[in-house]
């Protein structure tokens, strides 16, 4: 994959690809990952993005595939790598299929070229149904575009890992910043079922934080005191260190334990 006007040096993308990683996988006290079911993802684009999430989503236990026209890219997945490796276009249906596009859970389209993520991201969600589907575009425009029509896409390198993960496996609660004391941060939250037609209101009393924005049908609006929460909303929430696992406990149990 090459590089990109503006895009972080490989130093400054290892260091904030390993913060926003820790603060996405969520571990119990025993140190298993919580609230993700083990499925298979197919990666089409080995540069440094794609072979990076494949390596991360292989050792947290999903099984992957990596896709790519050049076979001395998949170098760049190191010898421990035990997934697939599939020569060829990402959107050719048999090279799909020879990745267990048909068995997949989640497909992430991130080459370096925005026509081929789009085309294979549509394959997989149209032709072979799989659920999770994201597409890397480096086009902003386009990238509206295609949020639109359900496909989310990422635009930039620091932003890419984070991202993918949270849409390809719905971790429904992710740190995204955090300022450089530690200890005030803001938090992604996607709204889960329980909370749809409440108060925003009331999600703030239950986490203990406050919404500084939220993003509905691909558009940023700051709420106010009557905003009512609707599927599909998601919301940047600012909260302390000590409120985190507060926030993900009122996100993932709703209103008052889940009572609606």
């Amino acid at each position: 994959m090459t590089g990109r006007p503006g895009l972080p040096t490989a130093g400054a993308h290892r260091v904030y690809v390993r913060a926003l990683y820790a603060s996405a996988v969520r571990r119990g006290g025993d140190g298993q990952q919580t609230g993700w079911d083990q499925v298979h993802v197919v990666v089409m684009g080995c540069g440094r993005v794609g072979s990076d999430i494949a390596r991360r989503l292989e050792s947290i236990g999903h099984s992957v595939a990596v896709i790519d026209q050049d076979p001395e890219a998949f170098r760049r997945l190191g010898p421990d790598f035990a997934g697939r490796q599939v020569t060829g276009l990402g959107f050719d249906r048999q090279t799909l299929l020879d990745a267990g596009i048909d068995s997949a859970g989640a497909f992430a389209a991130v080459s370096s070229g925005d026509n081929s993520n789009i085309i294979s991201a549509r394959v997989a969600r149209e032709t072979f149904g799989v659920e999770h589907v994201v597409a890397r575009i480096y086009d902003s425009k386009r990238a509206e575009v295609y949020e639109r029509m359900g496909i989310p896409s990422v635009a930039t390198v620091p932003w890419t890992v984070s991202r993918l993960l949270r849409e390809l496996l719905s971790v429904k609660v992710t740190e995204i910043w955090r300022e450089p004391t530690g200890k005030v941060l803001l938090m992604r939250v996607t709204v889960t079922d329980g909370w749809v037609g409440r108060p925003l209101a009331e999600l703030e009393a239950a986490a203990g934080g406050r919404i500084a924005w939220l993003v509905r049908f691909g558009e940023a609006q700051l709420p106010t005191t009557g905003t009512v929460l609707q599927t599909g909303d998601h919301l940047v929430m600012a909260t302390t260190d000590e409120f985190t696992g507060r926030v993900h406990q009122a996100v993932e149990q709703g209103p008052s334990g889940g009572q609606h």
